[in-house]
């Protein structure tokens, strides 16, 4: 698909728009046209090779996501480089870890990247932004806008762009950093022939029409998007921002994630076509509420770093699901699963990671997910196997339970363990639950009496109202913090 898109952008429409952006003032300006963003990738392509990097070298990319950063990972699929992907939010010390074992020949950054690992950094801390200094993880050189104190910037050559790489397509495509220690970092690794596979599998699901606007900002949104003739509308940050463009442009197909659907409905946006979400918990109140706001389907799309995506599934048909667990949807074609011995959940399919960088390939991928199968071979999440709560001789799993908490007055909802200081090894199990905006505390707290006596031998030791912590990138819920929270919550 990275090739049919570098051809199409050049042939198919190269007038039209391929990436809008959101201004100041609330309307809408073309980010760069289709030919515009061929011809950058192009350009990327030349002076990365007028740099010296040839087939099999690895390209750090320190790159907000949009324009600049696709024509790069096209720029790098055309000369059969593998791109390693950077995440600000890791920490410095985890992601000099990583990039040392990936050892790229260059990273590329833009200058908000090398500003956060220089001269920002104390203020880009208070965002849980942190990068190490660049300069240390090899040659760097600045893409785009260049500020006092990067590096130089990449660059741009005469020399035409080499042809597009030709040959195995099974050579890596693209590293990703995800779960490991400083002592043993983890990434992910994705054959050029895997990650077609998961684009042509987004496509297939989400189906993008030529002439329609898609909103969202990611590297899976862009590429199926532009390669269908679609136009892509990067999302505002602000949740104000966010409800005006929404209203503006109408878009076909939204991609957003839980926190941003969150944000936009507290700003009261209204939805158009059918909304997508994943990288963290979707609960079927969530859902309901963006269809009630407009949408015309809103689906959840369970993915992992490993195989994206691996289920999907649309509000009415979890609404409908009647047992526990967080039903996630059938697995997409290709996808298959097993069940280990603990019940963890094991998926393989052709768009799932080649291998984890220093280890050997592996076809299975293990979730870290506890699940069930239901009749219909549908998955049903019921909690991570590490979020396991241990409860006298009683072992709980918090994501059997924690959807029948999402009534409608609540924003989010997680069952966290608290140490009991009285008994080493044991953990109290309390419900930390984040109440919608001008919800009444009062109604909430009986209104949950139903769903929390109905949870039998894991009713929570105690329910407590408050704000549920968010980390990561995808800022999914931080379960260490909120327990340390009720922790302190509960003077223990």
């Amino acid at each position: 698909m990275l090739d049919r898109l570098a051809h199409t952008l050049r042939t198919v429409h190269p007038d039209r728009p391929a990436v809008l952006q959101h201004t100041r003032t609330g309307g809408t300006r073309v980010r760069i046209r289709r030919g515009e963003l061929a011809d950058l990738a192009d350009a990327h392509a030349a002076a990365l090779h007028a740099r010296g990097l040839r087939d099999g070298a690895t390209l750090g990319v320190a790159l907000r996501p949009g324009p600049r950063a696709l024509a790069v990972m096209l720029a790098a699929h055309r000369l059969g480089l593998r791109a390693a992907v950077l995440d600000p939010t890791a920490g410095p010390d985890v992601l000099a870890a990583r990039l040392a074992l990936a050892r790229p020949e260059l990273v590329l950054a833009d200058a908000a990247a090398q500003a956060v690992a220089g001269w920002a950094g104390p203020l880009a801390r208070r965002a849980d932004l942190a990068l190490p200094r660049l300069a240390a993880l090899g040659p760097v050189a600045t893409l785009g806008r260049r500020l006092p104190g990067c590096a130089p910037r990449l660059r741009t050559t005469a020399t035409a762009a080499p042809a597009p790489r030709a040959g195995d397509q099974d050579t890596d495509a693209v590293i990703v950093f995800t779960s490991g220690t400083t002592a043993r970092p983890r990434a992910v690794v994705h054959s050029r022939d895997g990650l077609a596979a998961g684009l042509r599998t987004v496509t297939e699901l989400v189906d993008p029409r030529p002439g329609s606007v898609v909103l969202g900002g990611t590297f899976f949104v862009l590429v199926p998007a532009l390669a269908a003739g679609a136009a892509v509308a990067l999302p505002a940050r602000s949740p104000r921002a966010l409800a005006r463009q929404l209203a503006r442009l109408a878009p076909a197909q939204t991609y957003l994630t839980p926190p941003q659907l969150r944000a936009a409905l507290g700003a009261g946006a209204r939805f158009s076509g059918r909304v997508w979400t994943g990288s963290a918990p979707a609960d079927a109140t969530l859902l309901r509420r963006v269809k009630r706001a407009g949408a015309d389907q809103a689906w959840g799309v369970y993915a992992l770093t490993e195989l994206f995506p691996a289920a999907a599934v649309e509000e009415a048909e979890k609404r409908a699901f009647p047992g526990p667990g967080d039903l996630v949807g059938a697995p997409l074609p290709g996808v298959r699963t097993e069940l280990g011995p603990d019940g963890e959940l094991l998926l393989t399919g052709p768009g799932a990671r080649h291998r984890y960088l220093g280890e050997e390939p592996d076809p299975w991928v293990r979730t870290g997910d506890r699940a069930t199968l239901d009749p219909d071979g549908r998955i049903v999440l019921a909690g991570r196997l590490k979020d396991m709560v241990l409860r006298g001789a009683e072992n709980i799993y918090p994501g059997l339970y924690e959807p029948a908490l999402h009534l409608p007055e609540v924003e989010l909802a997680v069952l966290v363990g608290v140490p009991r200081p009285d008994a080493p090894g044991d953990e109290r199990l309390v419900a930390l639950v984040q109440p919608r905006p001008g919800a009444d505390p009062h109604r909430l707290r009986a209104a949950l009496q139903g769903p929390l006596g109905r949870m039998g031998g894991a009713r929570p030791d105690a329910l407590l109202f408050g704000e549920v912590p968010l980390a990561g990138r995808s800022r999914k819920p931080d379960r260490a913090a909120a327990s340390a929270h009720c922790a302190r919550e509960l003077g223990t």
